[in-house]
C-alpha cells in the first residue's frame, strides 16, 4: 500500500481523515465502556456466585477506576513523548490479558486483580484520542469530537444492558468476556492501520517557549486547582452512579428484577447517549456565542443536585428514570474535560488530560468504593436498606456542593486560561 496523507500529520487534519481516526478511536473507547460498565449489570450474577457484599461489589467496580487511575501520571508523559498510536497499542494489550483474566478468574481476590489490570489496559482510550484531537482539530471540533466520544462511550454502556442480559443465558459471563477480548484485539488493528504517526519534532503553532517538563505547572495552574474538586466528586461521582450504583439502588431499594434493572440501564445510557449527541451539535455554537465552559457548568451543574435531592427522598419511588435524570443534569461538567486539554500548549496537552482524567477517575473509585462502604456500615447499625441507601447517597451529595462552591470561590484568571506564558513562567 502507498504512503497514506495520515502518515503526515503535523497539523490539523483533512475532515476524511479526521472522520476515519475520530471512528478508529471511538471503537477502542465503545469497548473500554462497555467494559467499565458491564459489572453493574452483572452484579447480581457476580454477588450470588461470589457472595458480594455491597462493599465487595464497590470495591470490584472501584478496582477497574483504581487500575485506571494508576496509569495516568505515566501515560500523559508516555502521550506527550510517544504520541497517541504507539501507546494505546500497547495498552490494549495490557487490556486484552486483563479481560481473560477476568474470564477465568475463580476467586473475588483474582478478579479484583483483574478489574485493575483491565482498567490500565484501556486507560488510554479516551485520553489518546483527545491528546490527538489537540493538534490535528480545530478549538471548536475538540469539543465536538469530546462529545461524541463520550456519546460512543454511552453507547459502550447502553451495550452492556440489556444485549449483556439478552447473551447471558447463551455463553455466560465468562464466554462475554472471552469475546471481550477479542474485540478488544480486532480494535488495536484498526488503530494500527489508521491512525497517524506521531511526529515529536513537529513545533506547536502557539507555544513561543518549550513546555517545561513533569507536571508542577499543571498541579499548579489555577484553572486546574478550580476544576479538580467538582471533577473528583461530581464527574467522578456521575461515573459511579452510572456504571455500579443505579443497578444496585434499582435492585435493592427500588425492588426491581435484575432483567428491569438491566432495561433501567440501558434507558438510562440511551439518555446519556442523546445527551452527548446533542452536546456535540451545539458546542461549536456555544464556542462562537462565547458561551464557556465554566459559565455553563456553574449554571447547569446546579440541576444535578437539585435531582439528586429528589431522588433522595423518594428512596423506593426512584427507579432508572430518576437516574438517568440525575446522569443528564450532570452532564455539564463534562465540558470541564475540554476545557482543561485547551487551556494548555499542545505539548502539554497529554499531560494536562491524563492529571486531570487521574482526578477523575480517582474520583470514581473512592464514591464507588465509598458509597458502598457507608450502605454496609449504616445497616451493621440498624438501618433499612432504603435508610442506608438514601444516606450514603446523602453523604456524597454533601460531597458535590461543597466541591461546587469551592469552584465557585476560585477565579482564574479570564474565561479560559492562556496558559503558553503563564505556565512556562510558573515552571521556573
Amino acid at each position: 500500500m502507498s504512503q497514506r496523507p495520515l502518515d503526515a500529520a503535523d497539523g490539523l487534519l483533512p475532515a476524511r481523515t479526521a472522520v476515519l481516526v475520530f471512528l478508529s478511536f471511538a471503537l477502542a473507547y465503545f469497548l473500554s465502556a462497555l467494559v467499565r460498565a458491564i459489572t453493574a449489570t452483572l452484579s447480581p450474577t457476580l454477588s450470588a456466585e461470589f457472595a458480594l457484599q455491597a462493599s465487595d461489589l464497590g470495591l470490584l467496580a472501584g478496582g477497574y477506576f483504581l487500575g485506571f487511575a494508576l496509569t495516568q501520571l505515566p501515560l500523559g508523559n508516555w502521550l506527550d513523548r510517544f504520541g497517541p498510536k504507539r501507546v494505546i497499542l500497547g495498552f490494549l494489550a495490557l487490556a486484552v490479558l486483563g479481560v481473560i483474566a477476568f474470564a477465568v478468574a475463580d476467586r473475588f481476590a483474582t478478579l479484583l486483580a483483574a478489574r485493575v489490570l483491565t482498567g490500565m489496559g484501556v486507560s488510554a482510550c479516551l485520553m489518546a484520542p483527545l491528546t490527538g484531537f489537540r493538534r490535528w482539530l480545530t478549538p471548536a471540533a475538540q469539543l465536538r469530537a469530546n462529545a461524541w466520544m463520550l456519546m460512543t462511550g454511552s453507547l459502550g454502556m447502553l451495550a452492556s444492558t440489556l444485549p449483556v442480559q439478552w447473551l447471558m443465558p447463551w455463553v455466560g459471563w465468562r464466554g462475554l468476556f472471552w469475546g471481550l477480548a477479542g474485540l478488544i484485539a480486532l480494535a488495536a488493528l484498526v488503530l494500527a492501520w489508521a491512525v497517524p504517526r506521531w511526529n515529536t519534532d513537529a513545533p506547536d503553532a502557539d507555544e513561543h517557549e518549550p513546555a517545561p517538563p513533569g507536571y508542577g505547572a499543571i498541579w499548579r495552574n489555577r484553572y486546574f486547582q478550580r476544576m479538580t474538586p467538582i471533577g473528583f466528586f461530581c464527574y467522578g461521582g456521575m461515573l459511579a452512579v452510572q456504571t455500579l450504583w443505579a443497578g444496585p439502588w434499582m435492585v435493592r431499594v427500588a425492588g426491581d428484577t435484575s432483567a428491569q434493572a438491566a432495561q433501567g440501564l440501558f434507558w438510562i445510557n440511551a439518555f446519556m447517549l442523546v445527551t452527548f449527541w446533542t452536546w456535540g451539535l451545539v458546542n461549536p455554537t456555544l464556542v462562537r456565542r462565547g458561551l464557556s465552559a465554566q459559565r455553563l457548568i456553574a449554571l447547569g451543574l446546579p440541576l444535578s443536585f437539585v435531582v439528586l435531592v429528589a431522588n433522595i427522598a423518594l428512596g423506593e419511588g426512584t427507579g432508572w428514570l430518576g437516574w438517568a435524570l440525575y446522569c443528564v443534569s450532570s452532564t455539564f461538567i463534562t465540558l470541564s474535560q475540554p476545557a482543561v486539554a485547551l487551556a494548555f500548549v499542545p505539548a502539554l496537552a497529554g499531560r494536562a488530560l491524563s492529571a486531570f482524567n487521574l482526578v477523575i477517575f480517582s474520583g470514581v473509585f473512592v464514591v464507588q468504593w465509598g458509597i458502598g462502604l457507608l450502605v454496609d456500615a449504616f445497616q451493621h447499625a440498624g438501618w433499612s436498606v432504603t435508610a442506608s441507601f438514601q444516606a450514603a447517597f446523602a453523604v456524597y451529595l454533601a460531597c458535590c456542593v461543597l466541591s461546587y462552591l469551592y469552584f465557585l470561590a476560585v477565579k482564574a484568571e479570564g474565561h479560559a486560561p492562556t496558559p503558553v506564558r503563564q505556565v512556562a513562567g510558573q515552571a521556573r
